[in-house]
């Protein structure tokens, strides 16, 4: 059975009142059944041993400086950042991102409304890859229950399972989604000149982001 994984991040939130999040970002990322990912997951590994950090890996907080990272110097953040960047680069994955402004989306339907017409585009535009697959698995931790219905919804015409309760420590793809949304947040709050925090200006000031996402740039989908 030919099965296409997607592991699924989302970063922001459906509120619209002042303490609401600006953007909404969902993040995916693909692994056809087909393509073996176990010697880079083995290198990811190896090299995260090597820095001794056994933790699952979440963006936002490596660059801010807070929770598993808060008494990690920079230089060990970017080396962890470096290890996951690189993974996504080298396996064998498709990636791709939708953003939301809700400035112009605001109200809990406009946003509704607008991630269903993007993802049913998504799906639309690469429908045959999609009808390639047997069966269709989708990793998302229900960490938000109207991007959940929003998802069964648009995915309802295929063979799809959800699965929600997973080890996100393990699950490296799930940890690149998480990646995947923040560098795609970053890069549009930088070309749009929303603000930005003085911790990720720090962390990204020896490594540009259009470089960053060069680099993705023939895993995109």
């Amino acid at each position: 059975m030919k099965t296409l994984n997607i592991f699924i991040d989302e970063s922001g939130d459906f509120g619209v009142n002042n303490n609401a999040s600006d953007l909404y970002v969902v993040s995916f990322v693909y692994l056809s059944s087909l393509n073996n990912i176990e010697p880079f997951l083995n290198a990811l590994k190896k090299r995260l041993n090597k820095l001794k950090f056994t933790k699952m890996i979440h963006t936002a907080d490596l660059i801010r400086h807070k929770g598993d990272y808060k008494d990690l110097s920079i230089d060990q953040r970017r080396k962890i950042f470096t290890a996951i960047y690189q993974f996504s680069r080298k396996s064998p994955i498709k990636l791709k991102s939708i953003i939301v402004n809700k400035k112009y989306t605001n109200t809990y339907k406009l946003l509704k409304k607008q991630l269903t017409m993007e993802l049913n585009e998504l799906i639309s535009n690469n429908l045959k890859y999609f009808q390639k697959f047997d069966k269709i698995t989708i990793y998302y931790d229900n960490g938000q229950s109207q991007l959940t219905s929003i998802l069964e919804d648009v995915f309802k015409n295929f063979n799809i399972s959800f699965i929600s309760d997973f080890d996100k420590i393990k699950e490296k793809l799930f940890q690149v989604a998480d990646m995947l949304t923040f560098m795609d947040k970053y890069y549009y709050k930088f070309k749009h000149k929303l603000y930005i925090s003085k911790n990720e200006k720090i962390f990204f000031e020896n490594m540009e982001m259009r470089k960053l996402l060069k680099g993705l740039k023939s895993k995109r989908f």
